[in-house]
């Protein structure tokens, strides 16, 4: 059986060519936890400003220190994104 040569060479740039452009996909960071844990500071707001005010202040601080947290987290992503 004879190889084709310019085939082989033909497919393995193709494959070189396929993985480059993969590369910066792969590698690039998507920061699941990041984004989890901001998907679930969100979800915490909400359940504060759905429950009852009568909480000995406590409930609005908590409110506040989540509103921290989310500040934090996004400027934490975008940190991360530029760097």
């Amino acid at each position: 059986m004879k190889t084709n040569v310019w085939k082989m060479t033909t497919l393995g740039f193709a494959t070189a060519f396929g993985l480059a452009l993969a590369m910066p996909a792969a590698t690039a960071e998507k920061q699941p936890h990041m984004r989890a844990a901001l998907g679930h500071l969100q979800s915490a707001k909400a359940q504060l400003a759905k429950a009852t005010a009568d909480k000995g202040g406590h409930r609005v601080k908590a409110m506040a220190a989540v509103d921290t947290a989310i500040a934090q987290v996004q400027a934490g992503i975008k940190f991360d994104n530029r760097h």
